[in-house]
């Protein structure tokens, strides 16, 4: 058999290995994406045919005072979130690479919350962050701090939202630890030659070492926290709670659900939709770009 012959044999045979995969992603992923495109060009209530209106669902969305608003509150909470999401997760894991043989016992008790539904987590929110009996500010009370109306206070409710997804923290620990303990010892033993401390330890080797795994941690958070919904959604737009009248927790995907799925306005929910990709991507593009001074890639050349 010749080399051209067995290199397509052996293309034929990979194919056939990942054509569940590739079904699935035509299916389930790339087909809704480009039907939700058309549908955003359309006037669609889910009950009737679409009607084609072209450019209207795009107007409208610029003109809606609730579609700023929702990416105003969601921009708020990425900028608190992702960052108090990193440097914690990345305290933890820096903890946990120094506990020797306790990390494995440590890092599955950090990652076992994950596992916690998103709904629970919401109703989590209102007993923990309660303004009168949670049980934060009662531990606050203990210090003499007098604690903030977490659920009700528009200036809390984001702030409120950051610090209850540290209880799912463990994803980001895990992959830290994982990138901490690649560091190869060397460094740290010529560093200590220098007369480094660890500070300098820290700064010098273990970030730079390290950093190609908090980009993807803040990539990624990054991209949740623009699509927070459930949450938000299941503690103060559920059942019980005063239906979309907290202006301060309605997110974009919240309005988003509610423009599809309540008011049936599928077709300008496809536009919501859209408009959301491209602000994620050009989010995105810019975190890339940054990197580019900041990533650093062993065996890359500088």
């Amino acid at each position: 058999m010749t080399t051209s012959a067995r290199a397509r044999r052996e293309r034929r045979t990979g194919l056939a290995f990942i054509s569940p995969w590739i079904v699935g992603f035509v299916v389930f992923t790339a087909w809704p994406i480009l039907y939700s495109g058309y549908l955003s060009l359309t006037d669609y209530d889910v009950l009737t045919d679409p009607a084609f209106v072209g450019l209207e669902n795009y107007e409208r969305m610029a003109a809606d005072p609730q579609v700023r608003l929702a990416l105003w509150n969601t921009l708020q909470y990425a900028v608190v979130q992702v960052p108090l999401y990193v440097l914690v997760s990345l305290a933890l894991a820096l903890l946990l690479h120094q506990a020797g043989r306790a990390s494995g016992f440590f890092r599955t008790a950090f990652f076992v919350p994950k596992m916690t539904p998103p709904v629970a987590v919401g109703v989590l929110l209102l007993l923990l962050f309660n303004g009168q009996y949670g049980l934060v500010n009662e531990a606050l009370a203990v210090v003499g701090i007098d604690g903030p109306s977490w659920t009700t206070d528009p200036a809390w409710i984001k702030p409120g939202l950051a610090l209850v997804s540290l209880w799912s923290v463990g994803t980001a620990v895990v992959i830290l630890l994982a990138a901490l303990q690649d560091v190869p010892t060397e460094l740290y033993d010529a560093a200590r030659v220098d007369g480094a401390g660890w500070w300098r330890r820290t700064r010098t080797v273990t970030l730079p070492m390290i950093s190609g795994a908090l980009f993807f941690v803040t990539v990624v958070n990054t991209i949740a926290a623009f699509q927070m919904f459930t949450e938000a959604y299941s503690a103060f737009f559920g059942a019980g709670t005063s239906s979309y009248s907290n202006d301060a927790a309605l997110f974009y995907v919240i309005y988003l659900f509610r423009e599809g799925f309540a008011e049936l306005h599928m077709g300008y929910a496809s536009a919501l939709a859209w408009l959301l990709f491209v602000v994620i991507m050009l989010v995105t593009a810019v975190q890339l770009a940054v990197s580019r001074r900041l990533v650093y890639y062993e065996g890359e050349q500088r």
